[in-house]
């Protein structure tokens, strides 16, 4: 009697460990699997423009150079500047469409270089920019009409 009761001990023991041992496996592939979606370099590219979208509103416009780094780099900065006056109102009595510039980074008071550390945790999404995108039409012509 007392050996059949070890043995039907010795194989919940076995049981129980073999339980544990597929929940760690399935775990660990599930982390692994979470970490390959966030940690594919490919969705950005590096030789393109993107745009970044911050938590707080703003969007800036360049060359991410580290995607996954706890501070993403971003070069090559542009960002909108929207001026729309105190008459924006026409004469017809509709509005008027704001004056949308877009502005390279460098020329402001404080004088920033064009490069900026943005904390990884404030962005919410890149995107590429696609070769037929206003934003990088722009770019492309400010940059044909800089003095070299």
């Amino acid at each position: 009697m007392f050996e059949r009761r070890n043995e039907q001990k010795r194989w919940l023991n076995y049981l129980v460990a073999a339980l544990i041992i597929s929940i760690v496996i399935i775990a660990i592939l599930i982390a692994v699997a979470l970490c390959g979606k966030g940690g594919d370099s490919g969705k950005v590219s590096l030789d393109d423009y993107q745009a970044v979208f911050l938590d707080n509103g703003q969007v800036y416009f360049g060359k991410v150079i580290n995607p996954h780094s706890d501070y993403v780099l971003l070069k090559d900065i542009y960002y909108i500047q929207l001026k729309q006056g105190l008459q924006s109102q026409q004469e017809d009595g509709t509005t008027a469409p704001p004056d949308i510039t877009l502005i390279k980074l460098g020329k402001e008071l404080h004088g920033p270089q064009d490069e900026m550390y943005i904390v990884k945790e404030h962005v919410l999404f890149i995107e590429n920019l696609k070769e037929d995108s206003k934003v990088l039409q722009a770019i492309k012509a400010h940059k044909d009409n800089q003095p070299e």
